[in-house]
Parts: structure tokens; sequence; C-alpha cells
């Protein structure tokens, strides 16, 4: 009868043990270091302390005394409440991760920083070189406006130059026509009082 008892309490023990699913990654709570015990129970000696936060692996887990079978970092295996596990990483891991972060989020704003800097400067030395091409521009434009006027008013003072020499010419023309008319109307009333008249023979004599 106890040897059948006994097989009976060795069976109900075992089944009470549930292999965890593929060896599961856990961590040490962060509000505490633990102690871990040589069985799943409180009845079992204290075998040695975890940190908080410190990676383990969890083996199987007892679910009449919610402890869970772990294996440490430096491959021992012992026993801890489950309620001292935790899924999530740990603060011990997280920070170094968190600092990573935010520096690579630090370097980033600052090349970020750097680039619009660079971008504002560049675009600053554009507008100021678009201000110089512009007023460079405004400069050349008035001094062709001021050439231009120089320019009809020199053809202005052209054409008065060219009417008055027209003028004159015609005006010379007029003087050389009106005295070769008065030369040959002189010569045209001289001439017949130069040349001597012949007398006329009478035709009785011839």
């Amino acid at each position: 009868m106890k040897k059948i008892t006994l097989a009976g309490l060795t069976l109900l023990a075992l089944s009470s043990l549930a292999p965890a699913h593929a060896d599961e990654t856990r961590y040490i709570s962060d509000e505490l270091s633990t102690w871990v015990r040589s069985g799943p129970g409180d009845q079992y000696r204290l075998v040695g302390k975890l940190n908080a936060g410190e990676q383990v692996t969890l083996l199987q887990v007892n679910n009449d005394s919610h402890y869970g079978e772990i294996r440490d970092s430096e491959g021992k295996t012992n026993w801890i409440p489950l309620s001292q596990l935790s899924a999530d990483p740990s603060l011990r891991t997280r920070v170094p991760q968190l600092e990573q972060q935010v520096k690579d989020l630090t370097d980033k704003l600052a090349n970020i920083d750097n680039s619009w800097n660079q971008r504002t400067s560049d675009m600053q030395n554009k507008v100021s070189s678009s201000d110089s091409v512009i007023n460079g521009l405004k400069d050349e434009n008035q001094k062709l406006k001021n050439e231009l006027i120089v320019a009809q008013k020199k053809v202005n003072a052209a054409n008065v130059q060219l009417d008055d020499k027209q003028r004159a010419i015609i005006m010379q023309w007029f003087m050389y026509g009106g005295g070769v008319l008065g030369m040959g109307l002189v010569l045209g009333l001289v001439l017949p009082h130069m040349v001597p008249r012949r007398k006329k023979k009478d035709r009785w004599m011839n």
C-alpha cells in the first residue's frame, strides 16, 4: 500500500512539471535581486542569488508551486518563483540600448541641423549671388538706357545737320541754276548786237 502511495505521489509530482516552450528567455525582475533554490518550492534550500535584470533561460515550469527551472549565464540550473521572472528585457539590458538609440538620434539630429545650416547658408549665398546679378543687370540696363539717349541725341543732331546741308545744297543748286539762266539771258541779249550785220545788195544791181 505504501509503495502504491509513494508511486502515486511521484507521478503526481512529475505531472505537475510542465516543460517551457523551447527554452524561453526570461529576465530577473528589475525591482530586486532574488535567491534561487535547489527545487521547485520554498521548502528547498537556497543555493545562490541572481542579480536584478540578469538574463536566464526558462527550462520548465512547476504549475503547483509556481516555480520555474532556469539556467543562468554560467550554465547553472536552479529554481525560482515565476513571479520574479519577466518576459520583457530588463532595464539593465535596455538602458544601453536606449543610450545607443539616444546617441544615434542625437547624431542624426546634429547631422540634420548641420545639413539644414548648410542648406540655409547655400540659399543665402544663392540669394546674395542673385541680388548681385540683379543689381548688375539693373546697372547694365541703366547704362544701355543712357547710351540709347546719347545715341538718339546724336541721331537727332545728325538729322538736323543733314537737313541744313540739304537746304544748303538746294540753295546752291538754285543759285547755280539762276546764274546759268541769267548768263544765258544776258548772252541772248548781247550776242546779237555784237555780230556785224551784212549789207543787203540791191536786187537791181544783180
